[in-house]
């Protein structure tokens, strides 16, 4: 396959599909295929870089037995646990992330779903960053009703994140609690709520390249413009615990296929980076266009003054969508 070519015919209009011999990306030479994402991310995205953080708001004890998380009450891996942050302690966190020129702040909690209490203490929180601050809102909840999606709209919330995480067929290896089509049915009700959905998933779980390939296709087919990509960080305790790390190689791989697959979203490097040289830095010349910076949600990040620094190095623009002139935002 004549990567470049392909590239070139994304940019004038084409959209890569279940029918397309999609096999040959994995098989096509590095360098061109990554340099043929970056020229499809430019065309597409541009150099604006879209930084966002995550507060781990209440940690630990989850009913799900998703066999990569450290937070699954089904294992027994040292995570620390706490019940939901105070008011103020979010307030802090965002107003610090703002000052930092992030573009956006999500509160992420562990759990199948929120319980009465702590919505609506998350509701009085939004509620107060909205009105207090610029920086964009976030949730990742976790299962969601029509009501509250809509009670958390009134509050100030933009987007909801919630990752499909594999494919279709490899989902059940990975999680028997709930389903893909439980996941499927949670993005669809937010995007008729008006949400802009963040979602994406995990590499390194054991997973083939099609099922790679389907998740990227899947995304696309359902419209996510937001898509974090994650590389396993083996936690021990859990059931991934033993998992081999993945190469920086294959990694950047996956990046660029999922820039082909989805020309228009943010590509955003999330867990994982660790992985690779430089906090990722070929990454972002590989289709990357965004980013999780700071701390992850059990596992040490790049600080933003060092993200900051590493896109302005590559010519990027990190300026936060809420400090440019109204109609200049990048979604």
């Amino acid at each position: 396959m004549d990567v470049s070519k392909l590239a070139q015919e994304i940019i004038d209009g084409r959209r890569l599909g279940r029918g397309d011999a999609l096999k040959a990306l994995v098989t096509a030479e590095l360098e061109p295929l990554c340099c043929g994402a970056d020229r499809i991310r430019e065309t597409f995205v541009g150099d604006r870089v879209d930084l966002c953080t995550i507060v781990n708001g209440k940690s630990g004890r989850c009913s799900e037995d998703c066999r990569f998380c450290a937070q699954s009450g089904h294992h027994h891996t040292g995570c620390e646990s706490y019940p939901l942050l105070s008011e103020e302690t979010f307030i802090a966190a965002a107003r610090e992330n703002e000052q930092e020129g992030v573009n956006r702040f999500s509160v992420v909690c562990s759990g199948r779903g929120p319980s009465e209490k702590d919505f609506s203490q998350l509701l009085r929180v939004f509620e107060r960053l909205h009105r207090e601050l610029r920086i964009g809102l976030c949730c990742s909840l976790g299962f969601l009703s029509t009501e509250q999606l809509r009670q958390l709209r009134r509050a100030g919330v933009s987007r909801i994140h919630n990752n499909i995480e594999t494919s279709r067929r490899f989902f059940p290896e990975i999680c028997t609690t709930h389903s893909f089509s439980d996941k499927l049915e949670n993005i669809r009700r937010a995007q008729q709520e008006g949400f802009f959905v963040c979602s994406g998933g995990i590499i390194g779980m054991g997973e083939s390249w099609e099922d790679r390939l389907d998740m990227a296709l899947t995304l696309h087919e359902l419209g996510i413009l937001s898509i974090p990509l994650n590389s396993l960080m083996p936690v021990p305790g859990t059931a991934f615990g033993g998992q081999a790390r993945l190469r920086e190689e294959e990694i950047l791989r996956t990046v660029a296929i999922f820039r082909y697959l989805n020309p228009e979203a943010q590509i955003r490097l999330a867990g994982g980076r660790a992985l690779m040289r430089d906090h990722g830095r070929e990454a972002f010349r590989s289709g990357a266009s965004a980013g999780i910076t700071g701390n992850m949600l059990t596992t040490s990040g790049s600080t933003i003054r060092s993200d900051r620094e590493l896109l302005h190095e590559l010519g990027r623009d990190t300026t936060p969508d809420w400090a440019r002139p109204a109609g200049e935002t990048a979604f």
